[in-house]
């Protein structure tokens, strides 16, 4: 298969390679429903060792810093009760979390969630938390930068590989709303 953005030696569509992704990850694909096709969605293995963002671009293809999106999870509190979001963003800007997703959560604190709340609660890895397969209940914040691009890079659900997803299908998962500004 041919790969729609980077230099990756090999790629499957996702509903190909489900053994290869975290349960909550493979799970989604399998139950997939939207405009863009399952079989658009792919994955690429890449190597642990390349993964901080300077030395993966330039193993994989510098065009990638313009077209990878981190996801982030996110904490909101308000009166004692604590409710947590994803965040999409394109891996150029930071999430801007103490003004448009404190006030999109309506909290009055927000904050990245710790490592192990966001790891658990996902049963992804850290560093390689994806959109795809976060719980249903979950707002999904998508900056609308992703949406624009006709593909994106993101995390697989582990480190070890990626996805290559239309920026559209974004704004399909379970919970999204596409923001402006969301990444700054």
């Amino acid at each position: 298969m041919r790969v729609p953005i980077g230099d990756f030696p090999q790629a499957v569509a996702a509903p190909d390679c489900l053994d290869e992704l975290v349960r909550p990850v493979a799970e989604a694909v399998r139950h997939w429903r939207g405009s863009v096709p399952a079989e658009q969605i792919v994955y690429v293995d890449t190597d642990p060792q390349w993964a901080d963002t300077a030395t993966f671009v330039e193993h994989y293809g510098r065009e990638l810093l313009e077209q990878s999106a981190n996801c982030v999870v996110v904490a909101g509190k308000r009166g004692g009760e604590s409710r947590l979001a994803a965040c999409l963003v394109l891996s150029t800007t930071r999430v801007d979390v103490n003004g448009v997703v404190r006030r999109r959560l309506d909290a009055r604190k927000a904050s990245f969630a710790p490592m192990d709340v966001a790891t658990g609660e996902t049963g992804m890895e850290y560093g390689g938390i994806t959109p795809i397969g976060l719980p249903e209940s979950w707002p999904v914040l998508v900056d609308s930068a992703v949406v624009d691009l006709p593909y994106v890079l993101v995390g697989s659900g582990r480190r070890r590989g990626k996805l290559l997803v239309p920026g559209k299908a974004f704004a399909e998962l379970p919970g999204a709303v596409v923001v402006d500004g969301l990444g700054v």
